[in-house]
Formats: C-alpha cells, sequence, structure tokens
C-alpha cells in the first residue's frame, strides 16, 4: 500500500492509504481529526472545508494521492494557536453565529482563506467578498456569518 506523507496542523504524518481515498475519510477515519464534516462528498456543501497551503480546499473531493510530501494541510483544529483562538473563531462567538455548528468549522476556514486572500490583492471584505463563500448553511444564519467574517477580519 501506498504512504502518504504532509504536514497536519503543524505536524508530520504517514499514512499507509490508496492514491484513491479521499483525504476526508484519511483526515477523519485514520488520523482522528474530526473537524471537517463530511456534507456531501461531491464539493459542493463545503462543510468539510479546510487548508491546503493557506488555501481552501474540500478534502471530500481531493483523493490523497494528489498530495505532495510538503503540502500542509490545516484543519478547524489547527487555526488556534493553543489555547488562543483564531480572531474568526472569536468573531464566531461574539456573532452568536452556529445553531447546530455542523457547518462552521467549513465557514470558519473559508471565511480565514477569504479575508488572507482579500488582503493579500488589497481587496476589502465587502458584500462582492462575502458572496464568493459557497459554504451552505443549513440553518440559515448567513447574517451572522456575513457579520462575524468582517469582524474576524477587522481583527486579522
Amino acid at each position: 500500500m501506498p504512504q502518504h506523507t504532509f504536514t497536519l496542523n503543524g505536524e508530520r504524518v504517514t499514512v499507509d492509504v490508496e492514491d484513491d481515498v479521499r483525504l476526508l475519510w484519511v483526515l477523519r477515519d485514520l488520523l482522528g481529526v474530526t473537524g471537517p464534516k463530511y456534507g456531501c462528498g461531491i464539493n459542493v456543501c463545503k462543510a468539510c472545508t479546510s487548508h491546503v497551503n493557506g488555501k481552501a480546499f474540500n478534502p471530500c473531493a481531493t483523493p490523497i494521492g494528489t498530495l505532495l510530501e510538503g503540502d500542509e494541510v490545516t484543519t478547524i483544529e489547527g487555526l488556534a494557536d493553543g489555547d488562543t483562538l483564531h480572531p474568526m473563531q472569536e468573531a464566531w462567538i461574539d456573532n452568536d453565529v452556529a445553531q447546530c455548528g455542523y457547518c462552521q468549522p467549513g465557514q470558519i476556514m473559508a471565511a480565514v482563506a477569504l479575508v488572507k486572500r482579500c488582503q493579500a490583492e488589497g481587496r476589502s471584505i465587502d458584500d462582492e467578498a462575502l458572496d464568493e463563500i459557497r459554504n451552505i448553511c443549513r440553518c440559515g444564519t448567513y447574517n451572522r456569518i456575513r457579520e462575524a467574517i468582517k469582524d474576524g477580519a477587522a481583527a486579522m
């Protein structure tokens, strides 16, 4: 069986798994990282949104064989700095965003990636930028999500 080595939340990991196994199942079932949620399995709902090399991606639609040894995967578990929450996580709490909470890890990870990209491009987090996030929230807390992203962006 092929071995795959990459960095997960700051730690080097190696797994023995076939190349075509989706990264979401490697994270959840083999490595015990349960923040990224399974929602659709076809890159639509985005409940599993995580980062690879700082950019948002969806591990439910990513075969592990596409990762390179130097790739850095970050899930919601790796976003905080020890016991200090990331500013976007703080904004989520301050804006009382979550209801059921199922999509929240993916929402937060998508928001962080969007803010970083907009900052690099010299863009502000306005309604046009917020419309780029395509994560689905079953509870419909989109207004609170948008406010939290604006607050989190201001603190990043």
